[in-house]
C-alpha cells in the first residue's frame, strides 16, 4: 500500500512532530506510515483524510495504482 502523507505533510511544511501532535500518535507512527512500514487503523486514516481535507483513497492507493 503506497501513501501520500509525506508529500502532503511537506508541502504544508509540516515536520512529522507536528502531524503527529496534531493526530494524537508520535512522530514514529507518523515515520512508519509515510515509509510504508506500518498500515494506520481505520479512524486513524480517517483522522488524516480529515486534517488534509482529502478523501482517504486519495492518499492511501494500491501499490499497482496511482
Amino acid at each position: 500500500m503506497q501513501n501520500d502523507v509525506r508529500k502532503l505533510r511537506e508541502q504544508q511544511t509540516l515536520s512529522q512532530g507536528d502531524l503527529a501532535r496534531h493526530l494524537g500518535v508520535s512522530r514514529q507512527t507518523v515515520n512508519a506510515i509515510e515509509t510504508g512500514k506500518y498500515l494506520p487503523s481505520l479512524p486513524l486514516a480517517l483522522a488524516i483524510g480529515r486534517y488534509f481535507t482529502k478523501p482517504v483513497e486519495e492518499i492511501f492507493h494500491d501499490d499497482d495504482k496511482d
